[in-house]
């Protein structure tokens, strides 16, 4: 008896002959992470499924309740360069093709509809961000929390963060903060909410539409359908509460000012005190880098996004605190990563430039996007 595939393709027939294509990403054990196997399935299956005329939109979602996407496979990296060094080839591998997928979602043709239950978390917000209809339930949680791992906010993030109005992209990305349905409505991470009870109530009204020839109109079509579905009662958005207080506390262009104001101790604010200590305990570099990212994101279009971040991704896993920060938190799990260097103010102008360098020669991975 073989294993499950790791994403199920579907094409379920419409009654005028035409397909409505659906892929699950099928690793519940592992709250359906993005693996290299899985970017291998689907990345051929959307190429397949934007070509085909009888395809009339897809939709993503992943198995069980628990989660569409916690991620990408980090693990997998870490153990790859511990193992065989930093020259290891796979997490350029990873990240190149992982970063093919994200951006075909983005220009894909056809409606995709993203089914954003659960935790929803880097690499898923990478699957969900491009998306023509982003989903959120009751139980949603999204974050994006490189800061944690020695990483910075991939996936696009470098560009979707930085067009969220006013400094709450940057807040986010900085503090790696969890978020909720309607705090992922108040900044544009998402579309709309619905139950999370009526995913096959969706399907099956999908697979029932009088389709439309022109993609736009299809489109306007998958909008309409969800718009007259029940949105679910959701907690309110925490960021939308504090907008003001959130702006003010990230105002500042100064790296250094900033990383006072964001770690400064919020003692009559629980939810607030949180976001400052898990950018405290994150890495220096990891900031540094982040910062950076959203200042450049916004004078960049979408490809060139993608291309540097792949440049920076790779240089990450050959740097120390990628590494550190997943055996830390994934591998040996003793929460204590020792970051290099230690702190802020020991992040040189010419260790950040280093992390820019492009790692290979010959042609950009992603020169055909």
């Amino acid at each position: 008896m073989t294993d499950a595939p790791v994403v199920l393709l579907e094409e379920r027939p419409l009654a005028d002959g035409r397909l409505l294509a659906i892929a699950t990403l099928n690793s519940e054990r592992s709250l359906n992470s993005l693996s290299l196997d899985m970017i291998g399935l689907l990345l051929p299956a959307l190429r397949r499924w934007a070509d085909d005329a009888r395809v009339v939109a897809v939709f993503l979602q992943g198995a069980g309740e628990k989660a569409f996407c916690a991620g990408g496979d980090v693990r997998r990296i870490c153990l790859a360069v511990r193992e065989n060094g930093r020259d290891d080839p796979y997490a350029q591998a990873f990240f190149t093709e992982e970063y093919k997928l994200d951006y075909l979602i983005h220009v894909f043709p056809k409606p995709v509809i993203v089914w954003g239950q659960g935790i929803v978390m880097g690499g898923g917000i990478g699957l969900m961000s491009g998306a023509s209809h982003r989903v959120v339930t009751e139980t949603s949680r999204l974050a994006m929390p490189e800061i944690t791992i020695g990483l910075y906010p991939d996936v696009g993030g470098s560009y979707f963060l930085a067009r969220v109005p006013g400094r709450l992209g940057l807040f986010v990305g900085m503090t790696g903060v969890h978020l909720n349905a309607a705090d992922a409505l108040h900044i544009g991470l998402a579309d709309m909410a619905l139950a999370g009870a009526s995913r096959e109530q969706v399907l099956a009204q999908l697979a029932a539409l009088d389709w439309a020839a022109d993609a736009a109109a299809r489109r306007a079509q998958v909008s309409a359908l969800l718009a007259g579905l029940p949105a679910p009662v959701l907690a309110r958005s925490e960021l939308a509460q504090r907008e003001a207080v959130l702006n003010a506390r990230a105002g500042s262009d100064d790296l250094a000012t900033l990383y006072a104001a964001l770690t400064a101790p919020a003692p009559d604010d629980a939810w607030l005190e949180r976001t400052a200590k898990s950018l405290a305990k994150g890495s220096p570099t990891s900031a540094a880098l982040i910062h950076r990212q959203w200042q450049r994101g916004a004078g960049m279009t979408l490809r060139e996004v993608f291309c540097e971040e792949l440049i920076l991704s790779t240089q990450c896993a050959r740097y120390p605190d990628f590494i550190e920060g997943v055996r830390a938190l994934l591998v040996d799990k003793d929460n204590a990563p020792k970051w290099q260097p230690a702190t802020l103010g020991d992040v040189s102008e010419e260790w950040l430039a280093e992390h820019y360098a492009a790692p290979w020669t010959g042609a950009h991975p992603l020169a055909d996007l």
